[in-house]
């Protein structure tokens, strides 16, 4: 009777995400106090390369999260090992997508402190990454839904701010990935879940943008809101802790940069920078 009871009581889609996630035992490897890393293989093989998708998980109890700009430091965008060495901070990501036009400026809005990057609200780029709490209890980094929590309630709250597009809302629910649905590519991708880890989640190897909404889902119990961070040769996670050295560089775009062939960092205009502390 209990099997029975415990269908009863789960959701249909509490059940189908247990369902997905059955043969997912995350194998978690500590980095140092507040970080750690799996890389599972895909579920699915890709056109290219390894088939495997690294994750980085940050507690926040345990890290400094910082915001690192080229239009606040020299205008000298940098590779994302550069900036690690620049900046003594353990790891870097994309911060997100930028104007190509002028290499520097975020295609949603960017506010570090009394720096602005960019001023102007992308009303397509539903994400708020949030960090550097004005209150120092709060988490030193959140990631908002803007359709699930008023970015009036919010940007009073925190020191810096930086707008992304949505991959997976607070609910946990897929969003459909309308822009360029057959596009596969290398890819960056930012997330947290239902206690507020934040997720940094790496693929060399393409996929389409859909197909890694749907392996999130299953590798990232009670995954919330998610953000596309970069796709392509850009796609950039550098991670040094210790005597450890971790380099996740990006290459395949369908149609635009269609090749595996990238072998070094491509300089970045604005990153993500953790320190564990």
């Amino acid at each position: 009777m209990l099997p029975l009871l415990l269908s009863v009581l789960m959701s249909p889609v509490s059940m189908l995400r247990a369902q997905e996630q059955l043969d997912t035992v995350p194998d978690w490897h500590k980095l140092q106090r507040g970080l750690s890393y799996w890389e599972p293989d895909a579920p699915e093989k890709s056109i290219l390369n390894d088939s495997r998708i690294f994750i980085l998980k940050a507690d926040p109890r345990f890290c400094n999260f910082r915001m690192l700009c080229s239009s606040e430091h020299g205008k000298r965008n940098r590779p994302a090992d550069q900036w690690a060495k620049d900046f003594d901070v353990n790891v870097v990501v994309n911060a997100g997508m930028f104007n190509i036009r002028n290499s520097r400026t975020n295609k949603g809005y960017l506010k570090n402190y009394s720096h602005t990057n960019n001023s102007k609200m992308n009303s397509y780029y539903n994400v708020m990454m949030a960090m550097n709490p004005k209150i120092k209890s709060d988490p030193p980094m959140m990631l908002y839904d803007l359709t699930c929590n008023n970015w009036e309630s919010i940007r009073h709250d925190y020191k810096t701010f930086c707008q992304g597009m949505r991959m997976i809302d607070c609910n946990g629910k897929k969003m459909a990935w309308d822009k360029r649905p057959g596009q596969a590519c290398s890819m960056v991708i930012g997330a947290t879940d239902i206690v507020g880890n934040i997720y940094f989640i790496f693929t060399r190897s393409p996929y389409t943008h859909q197909k890694m909404i749907d392996f999130l889902i299953r590798f990232i119990p009670d995954i919330r809101t998610t953000v596309y961070l970069e796709g392509g040769p850009e796609a950039s996670l550098y991670i040094q802790t210790g005597d450890t050295i971790i380099s996740k560089i990006g290459s395949y775009v369908s149609k635009t940069y269609p090749n595996d062939n990238n072998d070094h960092f491509w300089k970045i205009p604005n990153v993500i920078g953790i320190q564990s502390r």
